[in-house]
This record gives structure tokens, C-alpha cells and sequence, in this order.
């Protein structure tokens, strides 16, 4: 294979280094280099523990809050290893702010002490880059498919202009292929559509290998890799380190350091990948993609295959198949198994001197997929849930199989022959790291009774004082520093002042909500307090119907702008709430984690409910429903954790910078009123002023509109 290609030519080998500087030197010329920087406790600690965990190999859990400076923390220590380091992020945000930001900034800082420029690259799945392959077969292939799937567009353009439009985007890709240099789909710009984009990208499924590939020494993907091993430093993302994991570790390069940043999100990641379905378009597409390749009854075998499933997905609700597959789908799935094995059996093996081995693989790996799902979903496993998937939006339906838990997955495969630092804002739940180190698949130490001292402390939250600060609890034993078989944990707390920056107000005196969308009360109590403050209200809402009938109150009701996820693309939503001081942002989940707006545009956040996964979450359900069998409290292990995660990531949305200043209002009574989980959600979240009283929280509001 040829080098690969970059923008400042192949990358150089690395040397071996010889005597290297400590993790805290290279974080100290690491902040040094920042005009004004400085180290921060937290961030020293931080970096100092996961230097310790490479020396001894114990993994390690570290919470580090908003403010901490994390990334360097991580990414300085990172660099006394022998790369490759990866770096795992769950967010395509902080990917770029590692790669287009701290990366840079961390190379230029400490080349004088490392004697050369630290390397670092970024790896993404197959289909993030375009296939020269693919796009040489385009015109005779794919774009058919993709024009007659795709939708009518709302303009009135037809068919034809439709059509029209998606080849202009083709010839435009090739035109860039022409002129890129990685192939990356995140540099073309301005992009393309998926379904455009799907018929240049190859999934790794479908994918030859460079050797058998006409466009081998030239692939793009190939290249990222090759960089990637290479490289000091590999930035990555959880659903490509997932795949990796279930693929038996062959495509991230060998590394003894993983790092995973916004680890919170990685078993849900998992999940994702683990994850399989059953969709009649798809199917359609495989038959058409084989039919030149199989003999007539064959290929009319697996159409009526996906008939089949698509009469079972309409007679079937939405929902878990808790008894088992029903008859239609059952059927279904019968007649896909055999078809597909009959097809693949015909197709044979992919050979050298295959006159279109690309095409040949292609057809072979859709068809051994949905052979393998139809498998999967016959065999009704304990371990597996399936259920039928129906969106409110689109006509779309899917037959869907996932893992009951990845916890197993991930014991097994993501720690073996490497150590793994995982990192979040969000991994002391009720303020002990055990149950998310139970979900990355780590056995949680047994807890830790608690001393008098934190006995004293959770009598003064419960009457209503300011709940202390992380150090304290840490220091009076009710975040234990754990000790587990090969792992440890640690907060290192934030460097803000919560209890005097931030005010968190629950609306006690309201009615525990019990209808769907925003009852009236909790209207009412959100007018007075956007009105104290006059916008700069960032809302985040549990539907997309409560968070409607908040805008429709505000903008009846007030002058003030109120912007509404989904009636204008996200980000320039958030770039306007940034902008215009007192406009107001209402929106659901993906605002939850999304939004960073520091300073006084962002002053009051409001959550109507608290964040429990809804009834008809499958896995979440199923989970729950497991835990109950085996004697325990489904509601207690799994919707209140998931609630914990998902509160303390929207409360983390008010206080960004040092000078922030502001109030979390809660509308939902249980955090104050359930005596069970109440107190455990509230220990989950920064320890900000607490109070149940409107006019504390509406006077702080008012005092801060005057400011």
C-alpha cells in the first residue's frame, strides 16, 4: 500500500522516546501555554491518578465536573505512553473540540519537553468516508435505489426535480473525490444528503478489503487507519470502539491505554451496536442489489419474504413482544431465514478473479445480516429483547432485537490486555460510582457505611440547607473512594461554587404530575418564573407535546422569544438563544446534553418532569421487568439511575464558566416529596443552594434580571 495521504504529507514514524517527562509536566506546559492558564486542584489530581493507573494498570473512574478542565487532564498523562493512546468520545462536539482544539494546543506545548511534535489522528467507521469504489459503480447502481426511496419534498418539485437535485449532489461528490484528501465526510462542505451519501460510503460489512478492491492502495478508510496507527494519540467515538469490541478488536489499532471521555453514554452506545432489525425496505433493497447474481425464484423467495414481514409489522402494535413472536412475525422470519441462506448459498464464495467482487460482497453481507438477525429473533433468547418499532413520524417500521445488558459485553472485551480510564461529568450516582460500574461491567465494591459526620450532612439536606460540596462529601465518606478487583474511583469535584453561583428550586407545592404534556399548574408556576427573569430560559421538557404547549403558553402570554426545537435547525436555534438575551429555548432529550451557553443568556433552566424512561422504552422496560423476576426493584436498579444520569446532565446545562450565575427549577414535586429516590436524584446533582420556596427562587430571579 501506498503512504497515506495527509495535508502536510505521510506521517512521520515515531521515535522512541528516552527519558520522558512526567504526565504534571506536560500538564503544566500543557495550561502554562494558555495566557492567564492556570493548573487546577481537580485537574491535578485527575491527571496524577490516571498517570498512577498506567503504572499499576488499574482502571479507573473519574468524575470531574464541569469546569475541571478534563481534557487535558487525560490527554497530558496520555502522552508518557507508548502509543497509540485512543481517546474515546460520545459526542461529535467534543471530538472537535479534542481534535480542532486541545490537540493543537497540547502539540505545540510540550514538543520542547518531548524533543518532537506529539502525532495525533482521528479514526471513524468505514462510512464516514467516501468509497471510490462505490462512486466508480454510482451511475449504474445505487442512485436508482436511492432517488425512488426518497421522499417527496414538501416544494412541490416532483419526482423528477427531486431526482435532478440528487444527481447534482453525485457529480459534485465526484468532483471532490477528485480533489480531498481524506475522504472525510465532515470536511465537504456544503454536504450532501444521506441517501446521496449512502451510495458513495461503503459500511464495513459490505467492504472487500483493500487486497480484493480494485481501489485498494487508494481507499480512504484504509488510509485513516494506517495514520491512526502511527499516531500518539487516536481520537475515536463509542459506537466505532463498540463495533471494535464485538468485531474481536481488529479495527482500532493495538493500544494500552483506552480512554473514555462522556463515559455515561458508552453502554447505551453498546447497546446500539449490539442492536439488530428487521426493516421490509431494507429487504427489498438486499433482493434488488442480488437479483442479478441469483436465479429468478430465488430472488422472488426473498421478496416475498419482505412482504411477509410487512404485513407481521402492521397487524403487530407497537411495542415489546413480552410472549414471544407472533405468528405473522414468526412466519415472517421463517421464510427470510430460509431465503437468505438459499441466496447465499447460491452467491458462493468472493473470488479474486470475480468479475465485480464488490458487488458480490455487497449482496452477500446484507443478506448474511438479515440472515443472521432472522436467526437471532427465532431464537427467543433469554438474553435478548425484541419489539416492534413504529414511529410517531413516518410510515417506517421495524422488527428490533437488542441485548437485555451489555454488562457482560463489556467485562469480557473492554478491559482485557489494556488499561481503561473512564471519565464523565455524571458517574457518581446518589454520590457512589457503583451503579455505573456495574453497567461498564465492573463488579461494584460493597458499600460503605456511612460515618457520623455524613449521617450529620444528610440530616441538613433533608431540612432544606444547602447541600455541601463534592470534597466534603468525598472527605466525610459518602463518595468512598471504591476499591473493586482492578479498579478504583475518584471524584475530583469542580472548581465552581455551586451553593453561591446557583440556586436549585423544586416547585414542592405542586401536584405530582400524572397526565401527559404540561398540566396547568406547572404552566402557570413557568410563566412566573421566565416573567421574574424576563427570557434567558432554557427549558427542557420530557415531551415534544409539553414542550409545544410551553411555547404556545409563552408566546401567548409574553413578548418574548421563544424558540422551539424542531422549527428551525438546532444549531442555529442555540446560536440565536446565545445571541438574543431575552429570547427563551424549549426543546427535548437532545438539549438535555447538547447546550453550552455560558454567561447571562442562559440564567434559568427549567425541567417540567423528572427524566424516568417512559413505559414504552423497550429496553428500559424489559430491564426493569428482569430485575422484578429476580426479586429486586426494577424501578429502584434501572429507571432511576437512567433518571439520575439524564437529571444531572440537564441541571450541568446552568453553570458553564466561573461567572455564572443562575437557578435550576425543578416543576416536578417528587424530588422533594419521594422519600425513596428523592434524595438519591438530588445527591446526584451538583450541590447547588437548595430551596421549595417560589419567592426565594423568583426574588434570585429578579435580582438577577436588574444585574
Amino acid at each position: 500500500m501506498t503512504l497515506p495521504r495527509t495535508a502536510t504529507g505521510p506521517v512521520p514514524k515515531k521515535k522512541r522516546r528516552g527519558s520522558r517527562p512526567s504526565g504534571g509536566e506536560l500538564l503544566a506546559a500543557a495550561v502554562g501555554a494558555v495566557p492567564g492558564g492556570a493548573t487546577r486542584p481537580g485537574q491535578q489530581q485527575m491527571a496524577e491518578a490516571i498517570e498512577q493507573s498506567i503504572a499499576s494498570g488499574e482502571h479507573l473512574l473519574v468524575q470531574a465536573g464541569t469546569g475541571t478542565g478534563k481534557s487535558l487532564a487525560y490527554l497530558a498523562p496520555a502522552l508518557t505512553v507508548d502509543g497509540p493512546v485512543v481517546v474515546s468520545t460520545a459526542t461529535l462536539a467534543l471530538q472537535s473540540q479534542l481534535v480542532d482544539h486541545d490537540l493543537p494546543r497540547l502539540a505545540d506545548a510540550v514538543e520542547p519537553l518531548l524533543g518532537r511534535r506529539p502525532t495525533f489522528a482521528v479514526l471513524k467507521g468505514r462510512h464516514h468516508y467516501l468509497c471510490l469504489a462505490r462512486l466508480d459503480n454510482s451511475v449504474e447502481e445505487e442512485p436508482a435505489d436511492a432517488l425512488f426511496d426518497a421522499p417527496r419534498p414538501g416544494g412541490g418539485t416532483g419526482w423528477l426535480g427531486e431526482a435532478g437535485r440528487l444527481g447534482k449532489q453525485v457529480q459534485r461528490l465526484r468532483d471532490w473525490a477528485e480533489e480531498t484528501v481524506t475522504g472525510d465526510r465532515d470536511e465537504l462542505d456544503p454536504g450532501v444528503d444521506d441517501q446521496v451519501w449512502r451510495t458513495v460510503s461503503m459500511p464495513a460489512r459490505e467492504c472487500v478489503g483493500a487486497a480484493r478492491c480494485p481501489f485498494g492502495q487508494e481507499c480512504f478508510a484504509e488510509a485513516s487507519r494506517a495514520r491512526a496507527r502511527e499516531a500518539d494519540l487516536v481520537v475515536t467515538n463509542h459506537s466505532l470502539l463498540a463495533v471494535d469490541m464485538l468485531a474481536g478488536r481488529h479495527i482500532v489499532p493495538p493500544h494500552r491505554l483506552l480512554i473514555v471521555d462522556e463515559a455515561h453514554e458508552l453502554a447505551d452506545r453498546v447497546s446500539s451496536a449490539a442492536q439488530a432489525e428487521l426493516v421490509p425496505e431494507l429487504i427489498d433493497r438486499s433482493t434488488r442489489r442480488a437479483r442479478p447474481l441469483l436465479r429468478p425464484e430465488l430472488a422472488d423467495r426473498l421478496t416475498e419474504a419482505g412482504d411477509a414481514l410487512a404485513v407481521g409489522l402492521v397487524e403487530t402494535p407497537a411495542g415489546r413482544l413480552t410472549t414471544g413472536l407472533p405468528p405473522a412475525l414468526r412466519e415472517a422470519c421463517t421464510l427470510l431465514d430460509g431465503a437468505t441462506r438459499a441466496a447465499l448459498e447460491a452467491i458462493g464464495e468472493v473470488k479474486a478473479d470475480d468479475p465485480d467482487p464488490v458487488r458480490k460482497q455487497q449482496a452477500k453481507a446484507v443478506l448474511d445480516e438479515l440472515s443472521t438477525t432472522a436467526q437471532r429473533l427465532l431464537e427467543e433468547a433469554d438474553h435478548d429483547v425484541a419489539w416492534v418499532e413504529k414511529p410517531e413520524n413516518g410510515n417506517r417500521r421495524a422488527l428490533v432485537v437488542a441485548p437485555l445488558s451489555v454488562a457482560g459485553t463489556l467485562a469480557d472485551h473492554l478491559y482485557d490486555e489494556r488499561t481503561v480510564v473512564a471519565a464523565s461529568a455524571t458517574l457518581a450516582l446518589g454520590g457512589r460510582f457503583d451503579t455505573v460500574a456495574r453497567s461498564l461491567g465492573l463488579e461494584a465494591p460493597p458499600p460503605a457505611p456511612p460515618s457520623p459526620a455524613a449521617a450529620a450532612l444528610a440530616a441538613a439536606t433533608t431540612a432544606g440547607r444547602s447541600e455541601p460540596s463534592v470534597t466534603d462529601r468525598a472527605a466525610t465518606g459518602t463518595v468512598p473512594a471504591a476499591e473493586g478487583p482492578g479498579w478504583r474511583s475518584l471524584d475530583v469535584g469542580s472548581p465552581f461554587d455551586y451553593a453561591r453561583q446557583g440556586i436549585l428550586y423544586v416547585a414542592a407545592h405542586l401536584p405530582r404530575p400524572s397526565v401527559s404534556g404540561l398540566p396547568e399548574a406547572a404552566g402557570e408556576e413557568l410563566l412566573a418564573l421566565v416573567g421574574a427573569l424576563g427570557g434567558r430560559t432554557l427549558g427542557l421538557f420530557s415531551s415534544r407535546r409539553a414542550a409545544q404547549q410551553a411555547a404556545e403558553l409563552l408566546r401567548a402570554r409574553t413578548d418574548l422569544p421563544v424558540l422551539l426545537q424542531g422549527e428551525e435547525a438546532l444549531p442555529l436555534l442555540v446560536r440565536r438563544f446565545r445571541n438574543e438575551r431575552e429570547s427563551c429555548l424549549f426543546g427535548v432529550m437532545s438539549l438535555w446534553q447538547g447546550v453550552d451557553v455560558p454567561g447571562d443568556s442562559c440564567q434559568l433552566v427549567v425541567i417540567d418532569r423528572l427524566p424516568f424512561p417512559r413505559p414504552d422504552e423497550p429496553l428500559a422496560a424489559a430491564r426493569a421487568a428482569a430485575v422484578d423476576a429476580g426479586g429486586g426493584s426494577g424501578f429502584a436498579a434501572v429507571s432511576v439511575p437512567i433518571a439520575a444520569v439524564r437529571l444531572a446532565q440537564g441541571v450541568g446545562r446552568l453553570i458553564r464558566a466561573t461567572g455564572d450565575r443562575g437557578v435550576v427549577a425543578v416543576l416536578d414535586s417528587r424530588l422533594e416529596t419521594a422519600r425513596g429516590y428523592g434524595p438519591f436524584l438530588r445527591r446526584s446533582l451538583p450541590p447547588f443552594w437548595y430551596t421549595t420556596r417560589p419567592d426565594v427562587a423568583r426574588g434570585a430571579l429578579e435580582r438577577l434580571a436588574k444585574s
